[in-house]
This record gives C-alpha cells, sequence and structure tokens, in this order.
C-alpha cells in the first residue's frame, strides 16, 4: 500500500522514472465502412506522446483536458498502440528553467511537506506534488477512459442544457448546446425533436450543421400552462430535488439519428453584492430561485492520491455524508481536480450546491502563448462537460492567488509587482473567465477566492486587501488564539474556508502504521503532519480547556490524545459556524450579514492529521458530528459578551415559528437539573438569526442557586408544535479543566438490532461531557456522538454501511468521555 507508514517517500523514484504504456489490440469493426475514426482519451496524467503502429499521433500536457486523435489513416487490423510518459517532476522543472524572464513562485512547498517542486508549471492536480494534508504522489498514466469512435457524416461531441427564467413572462425555457464534428464538405440538414413529457413541452427545429465543428443552440419555451408548475432544483433543506426526463432527437438527412436522454433542472442563481444598510461595502449571498440561502458546508479535496480508487462508491458515502450533516453545499478546491461526472450528478441529486474553483492554487502561473492555450482548451472543455448540473452555483477562477500577490506571500519586490499582477489578468480574467462568460451564462463566476467582489474588480482585479470582512468572502485561520473565544472571528459576509486540524481515529491510523508509531511524537506522527507545528498547535489549543493525557500506557496515552484532538476541533470549529450563522442578520459596526459558512476540509486524501471531518475512508469524526448539528435547519446559539448570556434562534426554515425556549441547567455533579427555565412564546423569524434571551450570567447562576461558572453547564433547545424541535446545544460557563464536581462515570451500553439499524441503549451513572462511541473499522455512522450526555438514559441508533452483527458491534465497541482521560 503506497499509504503504509512511509512509502510516500520510499516510492518517490516512480515519479521521477519515465513510464510508457502499451498494448496490442484488434480493431473490431471494418475501417473501410467508416469516414472518420478517433482515438479519444477523456483524461491523460499528463506529459505524454501518444503513437499508434509506430507512428505519433500527438503529444498531451495537461490532465483536464480531453485529447482527441484522427486515426483514420493509420489503423489497420491489428494495432500496437503506445502511451509514452515523461515524468510530471522533470517536466515542471524543465518548463521553469525555460521561464528565463523572470520567476515564477513558489519554487517548492515548505519542507514539511516532503514535495516536488514547480507544479505552477504543469497542468495537473498541483496537490499531487504534495499539500499541507497531504502526501506527494505525482502520478503518470492513463486516469480516465479512453476509446475509438467512428462515424459517417456527424458526430454528436459536447451537448449540455442549462434553465433560463424569464421574470417577465413567469416563464421557463431550456437552452441546450450540441456541439458536433461534421465531416462531410457540405452543409447537413435535418430535425432536432425535445420532449419533455411530464411538462406536455415537444419542440421540433430544422437545423443546419456547418462543415467542421460547431454548435447549434436551440431554446425550448416550457409549456405555459405547465411552466407554473414546474418544480424547481432546490438545495438541501429548501425543497425537492426535481429533474425532468429529456429526450432529444437528431434526425439528419445524411448518416443515423442520434438519441439522447437527459435529465432537465430548473434552478436559477444570483450572486448578489449590494450596498447594505448601517454598513461600508456590499453583500456577498446567493439566491436560488429568488431566495436568498445560507450557505452551510465544507471545501472538498481529492478523495485519493490515485484517482482510479475514487468509485462511485467512495463519492456516494462522502456526499451523503455530507447531506447527512445538514449541508447544502461544497467548494471544490482549486487545488485538486475537476471532479468525475458522478460527483456532480450525485450532488444534483442531493441538493448539495457546488463552489467550483478552476484548478489554480497558492501559487503564481505563467502566462506564455503554448500554457495559455492549454488552459483555454482545459476551460472551455470542463465547461461544456459541466454545465448542465445546477448544483454547479458558482465558476471560480482560483483558490488564494489574489490574495498572494495582495499579501506578496512570496516576497516580490514592489517594483516587479505590476508584471504579476498583469500576468494574473491575463489568465484569470482575459482567457478564464472570457471563456467561461462565452460558455455558460446561467451562473456568476468571481476571480479568486478569497476577494472583495465586485471591489476587486473595481480595483484592477486585484485588491489591496482581499480579507476585508466589508465585502466578498474571507479564508480565516488562527492556531494561536483560544478559539471558544468569538471575538477573533471575522464578522465576514462569506467564511469560504476556516478550520482547525485533528487527528483521525485509532482504528484509520492502524491500517497504515506499526506498534512503533502508535504515539503522539513517533516519527511516524511527525511524518504524516505535513502543516508547520500542526502537531503543537493542536496540544497547544487543547491545553485552553483540557487536561493533557499523563497515562503510563503508551498506546491509551496516542488514543487519548487522538480522542482530545477530535474533541478540540469539533468544539472550536462549532463556536466558529456558530458564530457566522448567528450573524446573519445583524450589522455590528458596519459588519455582519454572514450569509456562508464552508469549513476547511470535508475529506481526506489519506490516512492522517488533517482538518477534515470526514476520515480518509469516510468514518466521521466527531466534527462530523457536530456539523449535523450546528448545520440544523433550526438552531438555538449562546454566547457570552461582557458578562451578558444571549440566545439567538437560528433558522433556515421558510416561516416563521413560534416556538418555546427550554434552558436546562446542570452541576457537573448530577444527573438532577439543578434549575430549569421555559420561555414561551419566542418567535423565531423565517431564514434569519434573532436574539431570545438575554441575562447577565451573575443574575443567572443567583437564580440557579448553588451554581458557579466552574460547577454547572447550561444546556437548551427550541421546540414547537408538530414535533418541531432544534438539537440540544450547551454552554461551557469555564475551561473543563478547571470544572468543579466533574466525576468518573460509568458508561455502559447494550446494542440490539433493529430491521438494518443496531441501537445502543447508553447508561452514565454521572454528567458526561463529550461521549464518544467508536466501532473500530466497522464502516457505518451514528445518529449522535461527542455528546454532553446529562440523563442517565440515552438511544443512540448506529446505521452500518456494510453488513455486521450485534456480536460485532459489541466486541469493537469502545465509550469515552472526557473523565475517561487521565
Amino acid at each position: 500500500d503506497p499509504y503504509y507508514r512511509f512509502n510516500d517517500v520510499m516510492y518517490r523514484w516512480i515519479s521521477l522514472d519515465n513510464w510508457t504504456y502499451s498494448r496490442t489490440f484488434k480493431t473490431p469493426f471494418d475501417v473501410r465502412k467508416w469516414q472518420k475514426v478517433n482515438l479519444v482519451f477523456e483524461g491523460v496524467d499528463t506529459v505524454a506522446q501518444i503513437l499508434i503502429n509506430n507512428i505519433t499521433l500527438g503529444r498531451t500536457d495537461n490532465m483536464f483536458n480531453r485529447y482527441s486523435f484522427d486515426i483514420t489513416s493509420v489503423i489497420k487490423e491489428v494495432n500496437f498502440v503506445e502511451v509514452r510518459f515523461l515524468s510530471a517532476i522533470s517536466y515542471a522543472a524543465e518548463q521553469s528553467r525555460c521561464h528565463k524572464a523572470y520567476s515564477i513562485p513558489p519554487a517548492c512547498p515548505p519542507p514539511v511537506q516532503k514535495g516536488e517542486c514547480h507544479a505552477n508549471f504543469i497542468r495537473k492536480e498541483q496537490c499531487s506534488f504534495s499539500w499541507d494534508w497531504g502526501p506527494s504522489f505525482p502520478t503518470q498514466g492513463i486516469w480516465k477512459d479512453v476509446r475509438i469512435e467512428a462515424y459517417n457524416h456527424y458526430h454528436l461531441i459536447y451537448f449540455s442544457l442549462t434553465s433560463v427564467f424569464a421574470k417577465s413572462a413567469q416563464q421557463w425555457s431550456l437552452e441546450i448546446e450540441s456541439i458536433f464534428d461534421v465531416i462531410s464538405s457540405k452543409p447537413i440538414a435535418g430535425l432536432v425533436t425535445v420532449n419533455i413529457p411530464k411538462l406536455q413541452t415537444q419542440q421540433t427545429f430544422s437545423v443546419k450543421l456547418q462543415p467542421g465543428e460547431g454548435s447549434i443552440v436551440l431554446l425550448v419555451n416550457i409549456n405555459k400552462v405547465r411552466s407554473s408548475t414546474v418544480e424547481a432544483w432546490w438545495p438541501n433543506g429548501h425543497g425537492k430535488q426535481t429533474g425532468y426526463n429529456m429526450t432529444t432527437t437528431f434526425i439528419m438527412e445524411a448518416g443515423y439519428e442520434i438519441e439522447k436522454f437527459s435529465k432537465a433542472y430548473f434552478r436559477t442563481v444570483e450572486l448578489v453584492q449590494e450596498p447594505i444598510p448601517g454598513s461600508l461595502g456590499l453583500s456577498f449571498y446567493f439566491r436560488i430561485n429568488g431566495r436568498p440561502i445560507f450557505i452551510k458546508g465544507s471545501n472538498w479535496i481529492p478523495a485519493d492520491s490515485f484517482q482510479d480508487r475514487v468509485t462511485y462508491d467512495t463519492l456516494w458515502l462522502l456526499l451523503k455524508s455530507a447531506a447527512d450533516a445538514n449541508m447544502n453545499a461544497l467548494r471544490v478546491w482549486g487545488g485538486g481536480v475537476y471532479e468525475q461526472d458522478e460527483f456532480y450528478s450525485i450532488c444534483d441529486e442531493l441538493g448539495i450546491m457546488i463552489w467550483q474553483d478552476f484548478m489554480f492554487a497558492c501559487a503564481l502561473y505563467p502566462t506564455d502563448q503554448n500554457y495559455l492555450e492549454s488552459v483555454r482548451a482545459e476551460v472551455s472543455h470542463q465547461v461544456r462537460r459541466l454545465k448542465s448540473h445546477p448544483s454547479i452555483i458558482l465558476w471560480s477562477g482560483n483558490n488564494e492567488n489574489e490574495a498572494a500577490i495582495a499579501s506578496n506571500w512570496f516576497s516580490i519586490p514592489y517594483a516587479d509587482r505590476e508584471v504579476y499582477i498583469k500576468d494574473y489578468v491575463m489568465l484569470y480574467v482575459k482567457n478564464i473567465r472570457e471563456i467561461v462568460l462565452t460558455e455558460d451564462k446561467s451562473r456568476p463566476f468571481i476571480a479568486s477566492s478569497p476577494s472583495n467582489g465586485l471591489e476587486s474588480v473595481k480595483e484592477g482585479w486585484v485588491s489591496q486587501n482581499p480579507y476585508d470582512t466589508h465585502y466578498g468572502d474571507t479564508h480565516f485561520y488562527d492556531y494561536i488564539n483560544d478559539c471558544w473565544n468569538w471575538t477573533v472571528y471575522p464578522k465576514t459576509r462569506f467564511a469560504s474556508e476556516y478550520g482547525f486540524q485533528s487527528w483521525p481515529s485509532f482504528s484509520t491510523i492502524k491500517k497504515v502504521s506499526s506498534t512503533e508509531d502508535w504515539s503522539y511524537t513517533s516519527n511516524f506522527s511527525l511524518h504524516r503532519q505535513h502543516h508547520e507545528n500542526g502537531n503543537d498547535q493542536m496540544l497547544q489549543q487543547i491545553g485552553y480547556h483540557f487536561k493533557l493525557p499523563q497515562s503510563t500506557d503508551p498506546i491509551k496515552k496516542f488514543k487519548d490524545m487522538i480522542y482530545l484532538t477530535q474533541v478540540m476541533q469539533a468544539q472550536c470549529i462549532k463556536t466558529e459556524t456558530e458564530f457566522y450563522r448567528f450573524s446573519q442578520s445583524e450589522i455590528i459596526k458596519g459588519e455582519g450579514h454572514t450569509m456562508g459558512a464552508l469549513y476547511w476540509q470535508l475529506n481526506d486524501i489519506w490516512q492522517a492529521p488533517s482538518w477534515a471531518s470526514l476520515e480518509y475512508g469516510g468514518k466521521w469524526k466527531l466534527l462530523h458530528y457536530f456539523a449535523r448539528n450546528f448545520f440544523a435547519p433550526l438552531l438555538p446559539v449562546a454566547y457570552e459578551d461582557k458578562g451578558v448570556l444571549y440566545i439567538y434562534g437560528v433558522s433556515d426554515l421558510h416561516v416563521d415559528h413560534k416556538l418555546t425556549l427550554r434552558v436546562v441547567v446542570y452541576t457537573w455533579s448530577s444527573l438532577e437539573p439543578v434549575c430549569t427555565l421555559a420561555k414561551d412564546v419566542v418567535t423565531v423569524k423565517a431564514q434569519s438569526a434573532v436574539p431570545i434571551y438575554k441575562e447577565s450570567i451573575n443574575d443567572f447562576l443567583e437564580r440557579c442557586g448553588n451554581c458557579t461558572r466552574k460547577s454547572c453547564v447550561i444546556t437548551f433547545c427550541l421546540v414547537g408544535e408538530d414535533g418541531l424541535q432544534s438539537p440540544t446545544n450547551h454552554h461551557f460557563l469555564s475551561s473543563l479543566k478547571d470544572a468543579v464536581g466533574l466525576e468518573k462515570s460509568h458508561l455502559s451500553a447494550s446494542v440490539s438490532q433493529q430491521d438494518d439499524v443496531y441501537i445502543f441503549a447508553l447508561q452514565t451513572t454521572a454528567v458526561a461531557p463529550f461521549v464518544s462511541l467508536d466501532v473500530g473499522s466497522i464502516k457505518g455512522r451514528f445518529s449522535d456522538n461527542g455528546f454532553l450526555m446529562t440523563e442517565k438514559k440515552k438511544v443512540v441508533m448506529f446505521y452500518p454501511w456494510e453488513p455486521t452483527s450485534v456480536e460485532e458491534l459489541e466486541k469493537s465497541l469502545t465509550l469515552t468521555s472526557l473523565v475517561d482521560i487521565i
């Protein structure tokens, strides 16, 4: 296994060599019957020479492009095909050497990443040369399908559809684009029929295809009567993801007929950037089908260093886990790959909106002619391939490259700045943006993330401070300050990246390590940490609120450390996300109206410490269980300001609700509540965050008798009619290392089975913070985890992803709470 222990370094020789893939194949059809035969590669990674029967067909230099070679004149009955690869590392180094006029930083990744240099000089997955959460595995190979296409007269290359809503007429239409290769020297005429039975819509068009490669665009108006009953595509939690079956038939005077089956989705998207009363700057939020939507989710990275291991099942598990945690959006980050078709189809189905970066990240890039031509082909191919997906709501030019210039990450002398700004505008504005606007008018484009949106445009695309909270989106990381202190977080318009690291479970680490690796300070633990001082930063953050493990048993100590990193990460990101959610409806000192929270990061590329909430293999970290609650559609959120306790009611629901706020206070030493308070008829407004409770902590504690900051904890939830209920949230009044009265609890669980679900009946003898259930490497997820247990009994469900049994689960179960850490 390339992921085992130190194999990423041991196997480095593979990427320094050049590899050739070859085979002999028989042509399965009579070549003489076809006017044109193409050899088509959906994806070649990356630099290669393609030969058939010793004749060079061409070269490839872009992993994100589709390559089609005309082999009509060279194909025989039996053929020898070769793909001769060049080491991506040596190619990148050579390209960098040839760029003599000025350097294009960064040259190399930081040593802690154990990576390769000049990734920005090759159109390849940027993180395959290493990242701060991933290994360096610069692969060489045929990473997508390869096929032979033979046709006469004409051939359909791309087919896409986007929906348009005419406000004035209140009518939906579909724009259908078809791109053809026409072989004949004369135009070909014919008929195209589009049929959407459910919408009683059928239209026939006469078309003329010109010789060569060209496109036809058809506008299909949805039946007027039906237009009002069209069910739009909505994000997860806001409605259904209805798609309509559609058949498009091409019947041409010459050649065969083509029948294309697709799904038509109807949704509009606007990125709203407008002045806000009482605030400098502009808003930055998404309106879907005319409704403002608070974006809840995370950032997606490649699910594996070896893309062929990413199956449909891998994708389904990760994306379903995102939807199950109440997420409605993911950002496909610009240092990975444009994901496979299935990824976007699953997002269409689950209602997960996609912020789609183009693949440029944390670097400056060359803009010589060859490079730009390759990028232009890549962008038009990807936009054509992906634009039919309703899940994609935004194209974004790059990750952090505007910030890299603005904040001068690469110490560029002031005199040279203009050269790099000119390159920046050339690449993202004059090329990428131009193509996107030509190819796809149905969704917004921004040049970078973070940026100041329209303000960045106004400042010549590179703003003075892309992190300005009054405009656009922000990325924010702070590992030094106490993460429970909400005042350190930016009251931004849109938080598109923020996060804290943790370690994956012991069961995940165990698969790629040996006994001597199982300590927090082992060579292995240092080797897997690709972020400078990452392991120490986690310890420091844990130290603010928890006691560090002191066990004399080294393996118990390691497991306790892993548990604490996960508790810390979950609690940190909970605090920060709740801050972003409760800021959505207010402007304080000119800041606020936060309309998006995408934490960094959703998933992992290998087994290592990282910012992810889902481990490699899909297991949920405690953070992911917390996300299910902190992203809940209805949530009460508490924070303190100058000795006053505030509780906000946060709602993504489409109507106002009259609810009861229930506040229950416990001492750490008893399962009997010290005091309870029910505030009836609290109005929680639709799609907003409103203050619903306010009291000074001193008055609160006094009213609760016998309570001090150190001896009590506050829990609270919102309850309405028809079973409407929020998760129960909690607010700590002191660090848990200072908690008074916490007792060693006796936790026990009995496991039973009901249909396909397993039931864990838990019992405790004392209040137990951060109760974690872990069933090792048995695949599945719990209904809740990492919770504060304040009642004697609690029932938790386990949803298995593969067959298991009560015996297996009992045998594998580890129950841990904070008091078990010694």
